[in-house]
């Protein structure tokens, strides 16, 4: 077996989950907020925040971790010659998505990562988002069997697959020209929480390389947790699952021996228990990944490798989080967003109105 290919093994992918379950737990113990090691979709929120396209000041944070994921993951595509940028599938339909993607995640507070997270950590209402997250995928496969498809991708020049990677590499930049200053909410461009969730974070060394080491481990791996349920539904096959289960089992176990599990479903961090909108924003999430065709991480990994496809479903789910936070549509702990059930139901008819006009007939 070559070193090109371990990863992608059964016990590459346990090992990779394993690792990415002991990480999380540790970025919380060094200052990440609580429940919240790893969120993509609430670390994307606190981007929006930075570049000051939402002004919510407590989710306000340049999170270097998303940086690293996809930096992470385009240096394993360049060493392994899997750069191969691609993209003109349905792009609008794919900005759209990551707009609703993140509008459903941000009812529940948390992407699948987190909702694993959240359980490894004892927050009970997890087990709601999963469910929610579990079902809205399973929506997505019976638009597959009906032969749902948004259509191929192209060939595309390396200078339009660097596109994200290096506005990546700008707001990393931006990061160490700009760092936060204590008791201020602005540093020259960059806006930062003084408290709440945007306010705990990792030192940026660490936080980086712990971003770069889990998108390249990821992008070897092929991790998606949203894959790994498709796979079980669709094909009866548990390769991811088994990476998402070793994920489970060992953050479980780190958060234990760094004393961060507290079981229980009141007063959990950053989090509500409306156990109908858990399952509910995780539906809508879920049905989004799927018809997107990856969950939040996998397309920074496949980002990283340069589809532009996935790049703007990353775009778009930024996009979400300034107009969640901006219109009330996203939860907080004291519960659901003022306008949070409207969205999540319009949301809900976006998806399925993407589904059924993108069947197409044999």
């Amino acid at each position: 077996m070559t070193t090109r290919n371990i990863f992608a093994t059964l016990g590459g992918i346990v090992a990779v989950g394993a690792i990415i379950g002991v990480l999380a737990p540790f970025l919380q113990n060094l200052g990440n907020p609580a429940n919240m090691g790893i969120c993509v979709a609430c670390f994307e929120r606190d981007i929006a925040g930075a570049i000051g396209v939402h002004r919510a000041a407590v989710v306000q944070y340049l999170r270097p971790e998303i940086l690293g994921f996809v930096l992470g993951a385009l240096v394993a595509g360049l060493m392994f010659k899997e750069f191969k940028p691609s993209g003109g599938s349905a792009p609008m339909t794919r900005f759209m998505l990551g707009m609703v993607a993140m509008i459903g995640a941000l009812i529940f507070l948390g992407c699948p990562w987190r909702a694993i997270l959240r359980l490894s950590g004892g927050d009970g209402n997890a087990i709601l988002g999963i469910l929610g997250l579990a079902a809205g995928v399973y929506i997505g496969t019976l638009f597959f069997r009906k032969g749902y498809n948004l259509g191929r991708s192209h060939k595309q020049s390396i200078a339009t697959g660097l596109m994200l990677p290096g506005i990546v590499l700008g707001l990393l930049a931006l990061r160490f020209m700009f760092p936060p200053e204590e008791a201020q909410s602005q540093s020259g461009i960059l806006f930062y929480s003084v408290a709440g969730p945007g306010a705990a974070f990792a030192p940026l060394g660490v936080a980086l390389g712990i971003g770069l080491a889990v998108g390249f481990l990821a992008q070897r791996s092929r991790f998606c947790t949203m894959g790994a349920i498709r796979d079980v539904i669709l094909f009866r096959q548990f390769h991811l699952m088994a990476g998402v289960g070793a994920l489970l089992v060992t953050a479980f176990a780190a958060n234990m021996y760094f004393g961060q599990f507290n079981p229980g479903f009141e007063g959990q961090p950053v989090a509500h228990n409306l156990y109908f909108w858990n399952f509910f924003g995780m539906m809508v999430a879920g049905l989004a990944f799927a018809l997107a065709g990856g969950c939040p991480g996998r397309q920074l990994f496949l980002s990283g490798e340069g589809n532009s496809d996935a790049a703007l479903f990353v775009v778009g789910m930024v996009a979400g989080a300034a107009l969640a936070h901006n219109w009330g549509l996203a939860s907080s702990p004291a519960g659901l967003g003022p306008n949070g059930a409207v969205a999540g139901i319009i949301a809900l008819g976006v998806c399925l109105a993407i589904g059924f006009a993108n069947l197409k007939k044999a």
